[in-house]
Protein backbone atom coordinates (compact mmCIF):
# COMPACT_ATOMS: atom_id res chain seq x y z
CA UNK A 1 0.00 0.00 0.00
CA UNK A 2 1.35 3.48 -0.83
CA UNK A 3 0.64 6.22 1.80
CA UNK A 4 1.71 9.01 -0.24
CA UNK A 5 1.96 12.14 1.68
CA UNK A 6 1.28 10.40 5.45
CA UNK A 7 4.35 9.29 4.90
CA UNK A 8 5.73 12.97 5.17
CA UNK A 9 2.92 14.37 7.91
CA UNK A 10 4.40 14.76 11.41
CA UNK A 11 2.68 13.60 14.81
CA UNK A 12 -0.34 17.05 14.98
CA UNK A 13 -0.88 16.71 11.19
CA UNK A 14 -1.30 12.87 11.28
CA UNK A 15 -3.87 12.76 14.27
CA UNK A 16 -6.18 15.35 12.35
CA UNK A 17 -5.58 12.67 9.56
CA UNK A 18 -6.89 10.08 11.59
CA UNK A 19 -9.55 12.26 12.71
CA UNK A 20 -11.00 12.39 9.12
CA UNK A 21 -10.52 8.61 8.60
CA UNK A 22 -12.90 7.69 11.72
CA UNK A 23 -15.46 10.32 11.21
CA UNK A 24 -15.31 8.75 7.04
CA UNK A 25 -15.22 5.34 8.28
CA UNK A 26 -18.22 6.01 10.26
CA UNK A 27 -20.14 8.66 7.53
CA UNK A 28 -19.61 5.45 5.05
CA UNK A 29 -21.06 2.85 7.21
CA UNK A 30 -23.84 5.23 8.13
CA UNK A 31 -25.07 5.63 4.37
CA UNK A 32 -24.23 2.26 3.73
CA UNK A 33 -26.68 1.28 6.09
CA UNK A 34 -29.35 4.05 5.21
CA UNK A 35 -29.17 3.22 1.50
CA UNK A 36 -30.05 -0.57 2.04
CA UNK A 37 -33.08 0.72 4.60
CA UNK A 38 -34.08 2.68 1.69
CA UNK A 39 -34.24 0.38 -0.75
CA UNK A 40 -34.48 -3.17 0.91
CA UNK A 41 -35.99 -2.00 4.24
CA UNK A 42 -34.61 -1.80 7.87
CA UNK A 43 -34.73 -5.72 8.67
CA UNK A 44 -32.64 -6.37 5.12
CA UNK A 45 -30.26 -3.81 6.63
CA UNK A 46 -29.81 -4.88 9.85
CA UNK A 47 -29.65 -8.21 8.68
CA UNK A 48 -26.66 -7.27 6.20
CA UNK A 49 -25.49 -5.43 8.75
CA UNK A 50 -24.89 -8.29 11.39
CA UNK A 51 -23.90 -10.16 7.74
CA UNK A 52 -20.82 -7.51 7.19
CA UNK A 53 -19.50 -6.50 10.89
CA UNK A 54 -19.61 -10.30 11.77
CA UNK A 55 -17.13 -11.05 9.21
CA UNK A 56 -15.44 -7.94 9.58
CA UNK A 57 -14.56 -7.63 13.12
CA UNK A 58 -13.18 -11.07 13.35
CA UNK A 59 -10.43 -9.78 10.64
CA UNK A 60 -9.74 -6.64 12.33
CA UNK A 61 -8.94 -8.44 15.67
CA UNK A 62 -6.58 -11.06 13.53
CA UNK A 63 -5.11 -7.66 11.93
CA UNK A 64 -4.94 -5.89 15.07
CA UNK A 65 -2.89 -8.68 17.01
CA UNK A 66 -0.35 -8.73 14.50
CA UNK A 67 0.28 -5.53 13.59
CA UNK A 68 0.03 -4.48 17.49
CA UNK A 69 2.01 -7.49 18.75
CA UNK A 70 -0.95 -8.22 21.49
CA UNK A 71 0.21 -11.52 22.62
CA UNK A 72 -2.39 -11.57 25.88
CA UNK A 73 -5.10 -14.07 25.08
CA UNK A 74 -8.17 -14.08 26.93
CA UNK A 75 -10.29 -10.55 28.01
CA UNK A 76 -6.86 -9.01 28.75
CA UNK A 77 -5.60 -9.73 25.48
CA UNK A 78 -9.81 -8.51 24.47
CA UNK A 79 -8.94 -4.87 26.30
CA UNK A 80 -5.78 -4.57 24.64
CA UNK A 81 -7.81 -4.99 21.11
CA UNK A 82 -10.18 -2.80 22.37
CA UNK A 83 -7.90 0.38 22.32
CA UNK A 84 -6.53 -0.20 18.85
CA UNK A 85 -10.79 -1.08 17.30
CA UNK A 86 -11.82 2.31 15.72
CA UNK A 87 -15.39 1.79 17.10
CA UNK A 88 -13.93 2.31 20.42
CA UNK A 89 -12.71 5.77 19.32
CA UNK A 90 -15.56 5.97 16.86
CA UNK A 91 -18.58 5.15 19.12
CA UNK A 92 -17.07 6.23 22.61
CA UNK A 93 -16.87 2.95 24.42
CA UNK A 94 -16.20 2.51 27.79
CA UNK A 95 -13.81 -0.78 28.49
CA UNK A 96 -13.80 -1.67 32.10
CA UNK A 97 -12.57 -4.54 33.56
CA UNK A 98 -14.52 -6.25 36.73
CA UNK A 99 -11.87 -8.10 38.56
CA UNK A 100 -10.18 -10.62 36.31
CA UNK A 101 -13.38 -12.68 34.95
CA UNK A 102 -15.68 -9.69 33.39
CA UNK A 103 -15.11 -6.76 31.06
CA UNK A 104 -17.86 -4.12 30.44
CA UNK A 105 -18.69 -2.28 27.21
CA UNK A 106 -20.83 0.64 27.57
CA UNK A 107 -22.28 3.19 25.29
CA UNK A 108 -23.20 6.12 26.83
CA UNK A 109 -24.48 7.92 23.73
CA UNK A 110 -24.86 6.31 20.27
CA UNK A 111 -23.53 8.56 17.30
CA UNK A 112 -25.58 6.37 14.87
CA UNK A 113 -29.01 6.13 17.04
CA UNK A 114 -29.09 9.72 17.95
CA UNK A 115 -27.98 10.52 14.47
CA UNK A 116 -31.15 8.54 13.03
CA UNK A 117 -33.76 10.23 15.44
CA UNK A 118 -32.35 13.49 15.03
CA UNK A 119 -33.39 12.81 11.02
CA UNK A 120 -36.89 11.37 12.28
CA UNK A 121 -35.63 8.17 11.58
CA UNK A 122 -36.41 5.51 14.56
CA UNK A 123 -33.70 4.05 16.27
CA UNK A 124 -32.85 0.16 15.11
CA UNK A 125 -32.33 -3.18 16.70
CA UNK A 126 -28.72 -3.15 16.23
CA UNK A 127 -28.18 -6.37 19.26
CA UNK A 128 -27.57 -8.84 16.23
CA UNK A 129 -25.01 -6.88 14.17
CA UNK A 130 -23.12 -6.12 17.30
CA UNK A 131 -23.35 -10.01 18.51
CA UNK A 132 -22.45 -10.91 15.43
CA UNK A 133 -19.31 -8.25 15.28
CA UNK A 134 -18.59 -8.55 19.22
CA UNK A 135 -18.36 -12.44 19.11
CA UNK A 136 -16.29 -12.70 15.80
CA UNK A 137 -14.15 -9.91 17.24
CA UNK A 138 -13.57 -11.55 20.70
CA UNK A 139 -13.08 -14.78 19.31
CA UNK A 140 -10.40 -14.31 17.38
CA UNK A 141 -8.59 -12.82 20.58
CA UNK A 142 -9.63 -16.36 22.02
CA UNK A 143 -12.62 -18.60 21.34
CA UNK A 144 -13.11 -19.17 24.87
CA UNK A 145 -14.53 -15.55 25.40
CA UNK A 146 -18.43 -15.37 25.94
CA UNK A 147 -20.43 -12.33 24.50
CA UNK A 148 -23.54 -11.43 26.44
CA UNK A 149 -26.09 -8.57 25.61
CA UNK A 150 -27.22 -6.69 28.36
CA UNK A 151 -28.95 -4.25 26.82
CA UNK A 152 -29.03 -2.50 23.36
CA UNK A 153 -31.66 -0.55 21.11
CA UNK A 154 -34.01 0.18 20.60
CA UNK A 155 -34.73 -0.61 24.31
CA UNK A 156 -32.42 1.33 26.57
CA UNK A 157 -32.57 3.48 29.41
CA UNK A 158 -32.35 7.22 28.43
CA UNK A 159 -28.48 7.61 29.80
CA UNK A 160 -26.77 4.37 28.43
CA UNK A 161 -27.39 3.28 24.65
CA UNK A 162 -25.96 -0.63 25.06
CA UNK A 163 -24.17 -2.35 27.75
CA UNK A 164 -22.26 -6.15 26.83
CA UNK A 165 -20.82 -8.52 29.20
CA UNK A 166 -17.67 -10.77 28.08
CA UNK A 167 -16.66 -13.48 30.29
CA UNK A 168 -14.64 -16.82 29.56
CA UNK A 169 -16.10 -19.83 29.09
CA UNK A 170 -15.49 -22.20 32.64
CA UNK A 171 -14.53 -25.87 31.72
CA UNK A 172 -16.49 -27.87 33.46
CA UNK A 173 -13.95 -30.34 35.78
CA UNK A 174 -15.23 -33.69 36.43
CA UNK A 175 -14.27 -35.66 39.59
Amino acid sequence: MNIGILEHMEAPELREYLRFLLWHYRVVDGFWFLCVEENYGRKAAEHLDEVVWGKIAGMSARDLVKRFNIEEKGLKGLVKAFQYLPWTMIVGYHVSEQGEDEVLVTVPECPTQVARVKYGLPEFHCQDMHQAEFESFAHAIDPDIRVECLLAPPDHPPDLFCKWKFTMKTVSRQS
